[in-house]
């Protein structure tokens, strides 16, 4: 995409900052911004009944000014915020697309050139840190793309009655189209396309799905219970999930035994997750982040901000020193608090928090950022409902030290059309090795034994809860460690937030 200066906006961009929200956007920041006094006045009046009429200009940041440090620091500190994920999203391609071909990351992660995905076996291994809180209910494929270079064919082979959804990303990392069992989405050759592709349907493809951004990622999940039958019955489903460009589309489906591509070799865990934004280099990339969405609607006036800012830092070694010093700030005191569940989403009852506005975030640059710090790809809300905390009911921090019951009365498990799982992490959010390599329970359970009355109590702690409940135990670490819920294609009272998560309770 070409790179915009401050001084050539286009006129379409200046249209969509009379919205209102742009100027409302800054005044939240308590950033200075140049717009009329109509502006302004449209702005406070944006809500009203009828459509108001605009002024043809908008005054936009002036160059060549001397900015200072306390002001750009200022704009500095919110750019961080707003362009961790989309720098986040660039740092994770560049990585993840270095393999030679579609492989397993130190045979743990699926890894692929641009423009492909690869594919798991099994469940997510435990050592993987590439993403925090992945689960153990799927398994998972992954691939990043440049659409705007190639289209890329990605492959559906028929999934029967079995769960699954191919949650495909932008660059915000926002779900773009849909594809799954719970849009009834059929077999078929899907072309995922950039925001600047131009041209007809290809004989042979089913649909056509476009993404506003030339940077989008794939990451198809496909159910599987924890039996070693279906285990091998998944085996010749997922072998056809397959992408690659269009250049490459023959009208018939390919196959790649997943089981069988090569490891490759990566970077060792040092158990946490990947470091995919380092403040010391932000502002060296956020230049390209900004090159690479367009603003949404009312997000011109953080554009111009941004731009000005990039554009004075370059002219001033100092200033530069100024940016590095608060993106370092910033992640300390705002990203890090992020990894903490009660910052993420709302509060969902008995001391859990819930999602929101996940994988949709539009300008809700809260839950985008504490997302992609704690758990980043989630999916949308009505294909996954996600419930998380730190805390047990009381309200103290939960700790291997002590055993926890977690109770689901008769009939009040997560309602879904499509699995539940509950799954404890470390406090890294990710899995706590553990030597009955048990990460989660849940629907995917066959051997999960009832209370008389016919609930469901799940266990929690370092130590065993005693041998006839051990078979409903999640094993946890020493120290601090979460819980995690997820409900995939929930039903009405996932989706309306009628269903209550159970207490945690201290045994």
């Amino acid at each position: 995409m070409k790179k915009t200066s401050v001084d050539d906006l286009s006129t379409s961009r200046r249209d969509a900052i009379k919205s209102g929200l742009g100027a409302a956007s800054l005044a939240a920041l308590g950033a200075p911004v140049a717009v009329s006094t109509a502006t302004i006045a449209i702005a406070s009046t944006a809500k009203a009944a009828e459509q108001p009429s605009y002024d043809s200009d908008v005054t936009e940041p002036a160059t060549g000014i001397v900015m200072f440090p306390d002001y750009a620091r200022t704009i500095a500190q919110f750019a961080y915020v707003w362009g961790w994920p989309i720098v986040n999203m660039m740092n994770r391609r560049a990585a993840i697309t270095q393999a030679p071909q579609p492989a397993h990351l130190n045979g743990v992660l699926p890894a692929a050139p641009r423009g492909q995905i690869a594919m798991l076996a099994d469940y997510i291994e435990p050592s993987e840190s590439f993403v925090t809180c992945p689960n153990q209910d799927v398994v998972y494929g992954l691939g990043f793309f440049s659409l705007d270079e190639e289209p890329v064919v990605i492959q559906v082979p028929d999934f029967g009655e079995r769960f699954w959804v191919y949650a495909l990303y932008d660059a915000r990392t926002d779900q773009f189209g849909q594809l799954g069992k719970p849009y009834n989405s059929r077999p078929g050759f899907y072309l995922l396309v950039g925001p600047n592709w131009k041209g007809l349907k290809p004989v042979g493809i089913t649909e056509i799905i476009r993404c506003s951004t030339s940077l989008a990622n794939a990451i198809p999940r496909v159910f599987q219970d924890d039996t070693a039958e279906d285990k091998k019955a998944i085996q010749p489903v997922i072998n056809q999930v397959v992408a690659y460009p269009l250049k490459d589309f023959t009208g018939k489906m390919k196959t790649i035994e997943w089981s069988k591509v090569p490891n490759i070799q990566g970077p060792a865990s040092n158990g946490e997750e990947t470091k995919w934004v380092v403040p010391e280099k932000f502002f060296d990339e956020f230049g390209e982040a900004i090159d690479l969405v367009d603003p949404l609607p009312g997000e011109e006036a953080l554009y111009a901000q941004f731009r000005l800012l990039l554009d004075s830092a370059a002219k001033d070694p100092e200033l530069k020193k100024a940016l590095v010093a608060t993106a370092v700030d910033t992640e300390e005191k705002v990203i890090e608090q992020f990894f903490q569940w009660k910052h993420n989403g709302r509060p969902a009852g008995n001391g859990w928090n819930r999602s929101t506005n996940n994988a949709q975030f539009g300008i809700d640059y809260f839950d985008r950022t504490g997302t992609a710090k704690s758990n980043m790809f989630d999916n949308r809300p009505t294909e996954t409902q996600y419930f998380y905390t730190d805390y047990d009911g009381a309200g103290t921090e939960l700790s291997g030290a002590n055993n926890y019951e977690i109770t689901f009365a008769a009939g009040q498990e997560p309602p879904v059309n499509g699995f539940w799982s509950l799954t404890l992490y470390n406090d890294r959010h990710l899995f706590n090795a553990n030597e009955l390599k048990r990460y989660s329970l849940g629907t995917k359970n066959k051997n999960l034994k009832k209370n008389s009355d016919g609930s469901l109590t799940l266990y929690a702690g370092a130590k065993s809860p005693g041998k006839d409940k051990e078979g409903n135990w999640l094993p946890a670490p020493d120290g601090h460690f979460s819980l995690y819920i997820r409900a995939y294609w929930g039903k009405e009272g996932i989706l309306d937030g009628s269903w209550t998560p159970p207490v945690i309770r201290k045994a």
